[in-house]
């Protein structure tokens, strides 16, 4: 089977995003966590546009609720590696399964946290 021309310039940029779609909607269909946080994401957008603070806190918290999307999408693609690679339970699968789990609980922290500081300067102002 001869190999194709890679893609290059703009074929390669629409390329990708076609890819990229492809991830967030495998990703949106087989991962519950996910589609709780878009969802999450959805509600919380008009909010922050809404809220009565600075340009920079509303940048703050959006980019806070992104992160947790982020992390969850690199999560769930370590987690269907590590399933691929040892569908039985291994030591060093269940410790990178860990420590996804981990890094989606650090970005809904980082999130939570810049949301209750957001809320505290709305009350105490």
């Amino acid at each position: 089977m001869q190999e194709s021309e890679p893609k290059r310039g703009a074929a390669r940029i629409i390329g990708a995003f076609f890819i990229s779609l492809r991830g967030l909607g495998c990703c949106f269909r087989e991962e519950e966590a996910f589609r709780q946080e878009v969802l999450l994401y959805l509600v919380l957008l008009p909010v922050i546009l809404l809220m009565p603070v600075s340009p920079a806190l509303k940048l703050i918290l959006f980019f806070a609720n992104s992160l947790v999307l982020i992390v969850e999408v690199l999560n769930s693609a370590v987690e269907a590696v590590v399933d691929l690679a040892s569908p039985e339970y291994h030591e060093l699968a269940g410790r990178a399964k860990d420590m996804g789990s981990a890094a989606v609980f650090i970005s809904l922290t980082v999130a939570g946290v810049s949301w209750a500081s957001a809320l505290l300067l709305i009350l105490f102002r």
